[in-house]
């Protein structure tokens, strides 16, 4: 029987859903909420790189190199047109994070101030993973063809750095959403129970769900085929399949 690539169209639809779903749940906290992104200097600028932080590094950084992941599975066309658009989409991504990093960079109160936690170090540790496996990427898509072999080899390490890397960022997310929530109901600016708690809170639940979508996507088989059926025919001595 043909190859059936429905299975793996769920899945996509199921990812780009889930991401749709991020998306608004980050631009509804940070543009609507924006009184939770005051900073103590109460400076229009502070705020603005307050606010694009996390922008930057939900959709710019994760939503954005999980497609980049994703496109192996549904762009049509050569693989090497497929590995320029991965790697495309993997340096907008790259560049979204080092901004993102760049804006906490910017706030009046010092580096020191905004690199203290276990979320600011996580970050750091994986956009610097990120760059190292783009930069891999990079000197590898443009080899000539003779280190097919060296790169065939590589493959595999590329791909479970790729989705370590991926996962850790969605971790790294997870964790400063739980430092600036628990941060806001700390300092009784946001309730335990209220709307902007529920919105951070589900986007912390749908990324979780993105991530597991987009790897189970990524290390699914491309093709799913029927079990063969085997035909079994009996006779007096002996049994025959075909």
């Amino acid at each position: 029987m043909a190859a059936n690539g429905e299975p793996t169209f769920s899945l996509l639809l199921f990812a780009r859903l889930s991401a749709s779903l991020v998306a608004i749940l980050v631009l509804t906290w940070a543009l609507y909420f924006t009184t939770s992104f005051l900073p103590q200097t109460l400076s229009q600028q502070d705020l603005i790189y307050s606010v694009l932080h996390p922008l930057l590094m939900v959709i710019g950084f994760i939503l954005v190199s999980g497609e980049a992941i994703l496109v192996h599975r549904w762009l049509p066309g050569s693989r090497k047109k497929k590995k320029w658009v991965h790697l495309w989409l993997q340096g907008v991504a790259l560049g979204c994070g080092i901004f993102g990093i760049w804006t906490k960079f910017q706030g009046t109160e010092g580096v020191v101030a905004n690199f203290y936690s276990l979320h600011s170090w996580m970050g750091l540790l994986c956009i610097s993973l990120f760059g190292a496996q783009w930069l891999m990427g990079f000197l590898s898509f443009w080899h000539r063809g003779e280190v097919r072999m060296s790169r065939m080899r590589v493959l595999p390490w590329h791909v479970f750095l790729g989705l370590y890397t991926y996962g850790l960022a969605v971790i790294t997310a997870e964790t400063g959403l739980l430092e600036k929530l628990t941060f806001l109901q700390t300092k009784g600016v946001v309730l335990k129970r209220c709307s902007e708690a529920m919105v951070v809170n589900g986007l912390g639940l749908w990324l979780a769900m993105l991530c597991g979508l987009v790897i189970l996507t990524a290390v699914s088989p491309k093709h799913y085929q029927s079990i063969p059926t085997t035909k079994v025919a009996y006779t007096d001595s002996k049994c025959l399949t075909s």
